[in-house]
């Protein structure tokens, strides 16, 4: 459920999100007075709180939880908006300031406000993104933490084709068409990072796709069972080691750099809040986001209670 943190929160796995259920449910979030608004029309919190927001899946909900814990300990007023939706609707919220933080990865915003673009170091990624970004938006410090999109198999599939760790996506040209089922988001069918970008640069079609979640336990579960050959699963996937599943390489860099970078609509957010933010993203590396992300997908742990250890473990909070 899209909502308010309480101590304990269940993890949506639905991806399919009515846009009346989520305006309901984003108002609900709000100051008494603001109930019944659309969050798509400009509903900023009120009273100085900065609304922190996320992604329909895990990882993007735990960031949320460290960022937005790391601003609180400094003084600012928080209120969670967690586990919305994809970046085609979240993008729409910070814009208007319904949203105010937003953890982010640079390599996919960029892919998304503009596809054509191939930066080379990270530095070119931000300084792209910051030429597409509504004036109101800024990007703050990016983080080493690397995440990016990836397409996997599962053990079965990379058996039965002699796939290996040096495989590459184009080389499931010549038997995907006829014979692999590929899931992942429903926004992983049309984006260009996605099977219009696998297409495109290397050539592969699909048998057919399934719509699941991102990278989430719905894609996992698909894998596990052959439901699905090939799925679109996240690099620092706890799931992938645990079930066995081969990343493929991608040696065109259709998935290009993917650091966790704070999105922030900037009227909203105090110094207070960016000094927070940019402290957290200095501190967190890859190996840190995939222990933590483990903690929370394996273990089942409160992503806030994750968050919490991990900040005072960095005397962040």
């Amino acid at each position: 459920m899209i909502g308010t943190k309480s101590s304990k929160r269940t993890l949506t796995t639905s991806v399919v999100v009515l846009t009346s259920a989520l305006t309901a449910a984003l108002s609900g979030c709000g100051s008494s007075d603001d109930s019944g608004s659309d969050p798509l029309k400009g509903d900023t919190a009120k009273g100085g709180t900065v609304v922190v927001g996320s992604q329909n899946f895990s990882e993007s909900i735990l960031l949320g939880d460290i960022y937005g814990e790391a601003m609180k300990a400094k003084g600012v007023k928080i209120q969670y908006k967690p586990n919305i939706g994809s970046r085609e609707t979240t993008y729409g919220l910070i814009k208007n300031g319904s949203i105010t933080v937003l953890p982010e990865y640079n390599g996919s915003l960029l892919a998304y406000l503009d596809k054509t673009a191939k930066p080379k170091t990270v530095a070119e990624a931000s300084k792209a993104i910051g030429a597409k970004l509504d004036p109101k938006l800024e990007l703050l410090q990016p983080s080493k933490a690397e995440d990016k999109d990836a397409v996997a198999v599962n053990a079965g599939t990379a058996k039965k084709y002699h796939l290996t760790a040096k495989s590459t996506i184009g080389d499931l040209k010549s038997i995907a068409k006829d014979n692999l089922v590929v899931g992942g988001s429903p926004e992983f069918e049309t984006r260009y990072t996605g099977l219009e970008g696998i297409k495109d640069l290397y050539g592969v079609e699909f048998k057919s796709f399934k719509a699941l979640d991102a990278g989430g336990p719905l894609t996992t579960a698909a894998l596990k069972a052959n439901n699905v050959q090939a799925g679109n699963i996240f690099t620092t996937d706890p799931n992938i080691a645990k079930n066995d599943f081969l990343i493929l390489q991608d040696p065109k860099q259709l998935f290009s750099f993917d650091n966790v970078t704070p999105l922030v609509y900037r009227p909203g957010l105090p110094k207070a809040g960016v000094a927070a933010c940019n402290a957290v993203s200095a501190a967190l590396d890859t190996e840190t986001l995939l222990k933590l992300g483990a903690q929370v997908q394996n273990d089942h742990k409160d992503p806030l209670d994750v968050a919490k250890a991990w900040l005072a473990s960095k005397h962040l909070v």
